[in-house]
């Protein structure tokens, strides 16, 4: 099969060799010119518990010299949302089906202005990736992918299975969900309780849990978007809060990618995050004022980098 991924970061690097060195063509897609140059040259470096392999996989910086693909994955940033949309509707044709494992919420909704919803893929991996460098990568952690389609219909299932199957053969293991959205929010409210604390203290994501008062703002702030998921009926699981700690102990070693982003004075998404929930309280009439605390911190921060 034919693979694009569009937005060559340590997700989408990880992800195009996974699928290369199943023995499918695989490109990668970025403009970040080193990265696609060392890349194209000299194959990607991966890193991972200590060893390293090298993987020969396309990239360029031109999606004109990809091609029509069955599969363009998206993975920017959420803010390079749009764009992604109108470059992966390019690549995929009138047939092609386009995936968005991006983290927060809105990006399905976006790339649906372009492309028609029964052919738009949205879910959530627990893969983990860094950025080491330009052709270089480590792959931090080993997890399950869901996927499902965009819009409720015959043959929006039909593909999400299909591409499950797809993934399951390839060695990367995936369930396709009838409820994608619920899995969606869920993986969000993990994201709200540690990105922007993170972020904003310079800690890693186990040291949330060091002191009551951090794993306390994280509790609230975690739960002011249940309150906000569940006034739209969406399936969110009831020991979010405890999940997100979990999820913080088992991830205690890394920097969450908003972190990340801060350190490396980058623009965050934040308003795909703590941002969305800001905004849907306010349009339900609640109130999200640890949310709004946080978002506004960060889009401080990063406006006086």
């Amino acid at each position: 099969m034919k693979i694009a991924v569009v937005g060559a970061g340590a997700m989408g690097s990880l992800f195009g060799a996974m699928l290369a060195e199943a023995g499918n063509e695989a490109w990668l897609y970025d403009v970040w010119q080193e990265h696609v140059q060392t890349v194209e040259q000299h194959g990607l470096n991966i890193e991972r518990e200590g060893k390293a392999r090298k993987v020969k996989i396309n990239a360029t910086a031109d999606p004109r010299q990809i091609g029509r693909a069955d599969l363009v994955i998206i993975f920017v940033k959420s803010t390079q949302t749009k764009s992604a949309a109108e470059t992966a509707q390019k690549i995929a044709g009138p047939d092609g089906t386009v995936m968005t494992l991006q983290n927060g919420m809105g990006n399905a909704d976006i790339i649906a202005q372009d492309i028609e919803a029964d052919r738009i893929l949205a879910g959530t991996t627990s893969h983990g990736a860094t950025m080491l460098g330009a052709g270089r990568i480590r792959h931090a952690g080993v997890g399950a992918t869901t996927i499902g389609s965009w819009a409720d219909t015959d043959r929006g299932r039909q593909r999400a299975k299909q591409f499950a199957d797809f993934f399951n053969s390839n060695g990367i293991e995936t369930e396709a969900v009838a409820d994608v959205r619920s899995v969606v929010w869920n993986k969000l409210l993990i994201n709200i309780g540690i990105n922007a604390i993170t972020a904003l203290s310079g800690i890693k994501n186990g040291q949330l849990l060091d002191l009551d008062v951090t794993r306390e703002l994280s509790r609230c702030a975690v739960e002011e978007a249940m309150a906000v998921a569940r006034a739209q009926q969406v399936g969110i699981k009831d020991n979010a809060v405890d999940i997100v700690f979990k999820v913080a102990e088992a991830t205690a070693a890394n920097r969450s990618s908003m972190g990340q982003d801060v350190d490396n004075k980058r623009q965050t998404e934040i308003a795909a995050i703590n941002g969305f929930i800001v905004r849907e309280a306010k349009r339900l009439g609640l109130e999200a004022p640890i949310n709004f605390a946080l978002k506004a911190l960060i889009e401080t921060l990063q406006s006086h980098y």
